[in-house]
């Protein structure tokens, strides 16, 4: 981070640990905070006050070594200059203060997506920021953080309203919480500087002018920053007078739940900032990444490192041509010319649609297939000859399952790919060429695969059992394929993300519930029941080799079992009997103790070869010679 030039890095581990010491001040014992912190995996989730115990209860050794780390990461950026950004007290406050200040202004907030308001993981309560106990906890939160780190940058995050909408919605009463909100920083430390998200703005419409002023001036000027959360898609700074003379930091959200999907928007990124910096009276006071999830996409996190050091524009195509020379390590004119393809079509969206992974293969459908609304027949050998990015101009998909995210033509994609594999050998020594032809490749045939299942969809609707076989066959083969693709790159092993939790824990126990967290935070959470699947499932998905060929392909082969038997028995589909072993299969595979490689195998530049060859050579009419391929086997057999 400092070689990238960040110098206000968020230093939140090991507040648990805070949090112990201070409840124990207020009489909570340890045990009472066993439903209050969330599991390893959840603790950005717990900590906003979004859920409670899920995943939990936490561990002492955690809590205790997570303190040590915080520790050694605090002492770390202060020799390295950085400004490392505490947590402050939001409100967010366990069940059993209530009991032990029954007078306390203490309400339970709304749920959370939980299906059905279970009372053991939603709806957490919060302390009303004009209750003097606030006040109380808020000081004792900062001064036990001082004790225990004996210094501070004085720069506090704290997001009360995180996906909490206020009660109230009287200018006067926001100005009233917000001030006390920093009071409750201010009172341990007189410095105090509040850095507050601006997701806020964003999500929930009940922010409008006159409450956003009276929250943004609630605190005196010059001691709140903004983070302007999601400046590359949705700037607020624009919407608000640069958030009404406050000062803010232009931030670069790009990445949801750690999905990896090859996306960016790199024009407004190599000219936004210098904008929103030039504009007259601005309040911008730097640059920021503010991603859920990071490991994907490396050019756009590289582009955006650099605009902090920008006075002007970036020229983006000038700055491409050096790209792959400076990645690779040597200059190859054809992977020039195929990452400016990938700049025109991939990384440049600008279609406004927030980009949460929902390709089939790691989203799959939970609705009655008769619902999904496909092209019309009678256009069929158009509609697969046509680019994929043209598909506006038929019959609308059905709005009943998240439609996959598509800006870009396919067709130039594939031929991007195509410059990559014809020029592999040359830099096939290179890791960084290795990972990025796995990705592309990936990218390519996962949207494949989106158009596979809607001929799945098809043969289902027009009762066309032989199409729904052969079609659902090659949609499970192509997801066992992508396995063996994304086993060839370190980059994408389920493997590492498991081993990696499993090391932390001290016994046995601890190892099984660390495992749990990992595995759930990728599939379904954070409640299921028999037949009802979590509102949050899928949220964290990953095209990991291990994940798909273990949970992704046998869930896609339950459905495609019910729909076929239902064809053949000329019944209607049985959603919840697929939702019942879809959720068995998931529950079973979250507690699996399965051990998965974390070492790559296998010829990365070979493999995709063969995958390009197998599934996209002549793309445009890939999906055709199928459908024709398949004509003839039923002549065949008929």
């Amino acid at each position: 981070m400092a070689l990238q030039g960040i110098n206000l890095p968020l230093a939140f581990n090991g507040q648990e640990a805070i949090w112990q010491k201070v409840f124990q001040r207020f009489n909570i014992s340890g045990s009472e905070l066993d439903d209050f912190f969330g599991g390893p995996a959840f603790l950005a989730w717990s900590r906003m006050g979004n859920l409670h115990g899920w995943g939990g209860p936490l561990p002492q050794s955690w809590i205790d070594d997570q303190l040590v780390l915080q520790k050694k990461i605090l002492a770390r950026m202060y020799d390295l200059g950085m400004s490392p950004v505490l947590p402050a007290f939001s409100g967010n406050v366990p069940l059993a203060l209530r009991s032990k200040f029954p007078s306390a202004k203490i309400t339970r907030l709304a749920n959370w997506f939980s299906i059905d308001s279970d009372p053991r993981w939603c709806c957490t309560f919060l302390l009303d920021a004009t209750d003097n106990l606030f006040i109380e906890i808020g000081k004792a939160f900062i001064e036990q953080q001082f004790k225990e780190y004996g210094r501070t940058s004085h720069i506090y995050n704290c997001d009360t309203f995180d996906e909490n909408t206020p009660p109230v919605d009287d200018p006067k009463y926001i100005s009233a919480l917000g001030a006390a909100v920093y009071r409750g920083m201010q009172s341990g430390d007189d410095s105090a500087i509040w850095l507050m998200q601006g997701w806020l703005f964003s999500y929930d419409p009940f922010w409008e002018p006159p409450q956003m002023k009276a929250l943004l001036h609630s605190v005196p000027i010059g001691r709140m920053v903004v983070l302007d959360l999601y400046a590359e898609v949705k700037p607020i700074w624009i919407t608000s007078d640069q958030f009404y003379g406050v000062p803010y930091i232009w931030c670069m959200l790009h990445n949801f739940a750690g999905n990896i999907e090859m996306y960016g928007i790199l024009d407004t990124i190599a000219s936004g900032p210098i904008e929103a910096r030039k504009t007259e009276n601005s309040t911008m006071v730097g640059t920021g990444m503010c991603m859920e999830g990071i490991e994907q996409n490396p050019i756009v996190y590289d582009l955006m490192s650099e605009m902090a050091f920008h006075h002007e524009p970036i020229d983006v195509e000038m700055w491409i041509d050096l790209y792959p020379t400076r990645r690779y390590g040597r200059p190859i004119s054809a992977l020039q010319v195929a990452w400016k393809i990938l700049y025109s079509t991939i990384y440049n969206c600008t279609d406004g649609v927030s980009n949460k992974n929902r390709d089939v293969i790691v989203a799959f459908p939970d609705v009655d297939p008769s619902i999904i609304m496909i092209p019309e027949v009678s256009a069929k050998h158009q509609y697969i000859n046509r680019r994929l990015s043209e598909r506006g101009h038929l019959k609308e998909i059905s709005k009943s399952y998240d439609q996959p995210h598509l800006w870009y033509s396919t067709t130039d994609v594939i031929y991007a790919l195509k410059l990559f594999l014809d020029n592999g050998d040359e830099v096939s020594d290179s890791q960084t060429f290795r990972y990025d032809l796995v990705d592309l490749t990936r990218q390519a045939l996962v949207k494949y695969a989106n158009q596979v299942f809607l001929e799945v969809i098809e043969g289902y609707q027009h009762n066309d059992i032989k199409q729904v076989t052969f079609y659902s066959q090659h949609f499970l083969d192509l997801v066992k394929d992508l396995d063996i693709l994304l086993s060839s790159d370190d980059g994408f092993l389920l493997g590492s993300w498991l081993e990696s939790a499993k090391r932390l824990a001290k016994d046995s126990e601890q190892e099984k519930q660390f495992e749990w967290n990992a595995r759930t935070q990728i599939t379904m959470w954070f409640d299921n029941t028999e037949t009802e699947a979590s509102l949050l499932r899928d949220y964290g998905n990953k095209y990991w080799s291990g994940l798909l060929q273990d949970y992704y392909g046998p869930r896609a082969a339950i459905y495609f079992k019910y729909l076929l038997a239902s064809m053949v028995k000329g019944e209607t589909f049985p959603l919840e009997d697929w939702r019942r072993e879809w959720i068995s299969l998931t529950n079973k595979w979250q507690s699996s103790r399965k051990v998965f490689t974390v070492k790559a195998s296998g010829d990365a530049l070979n493999i995709s070869r063969w995958l390009y060859d197998k599934y996209l050579q002549n793309a445009n009419s890939q999906l055709v010679y199928r459908l024709l391929d398949y004509h003839a086997v039923k002549s065949a057999s008929m």
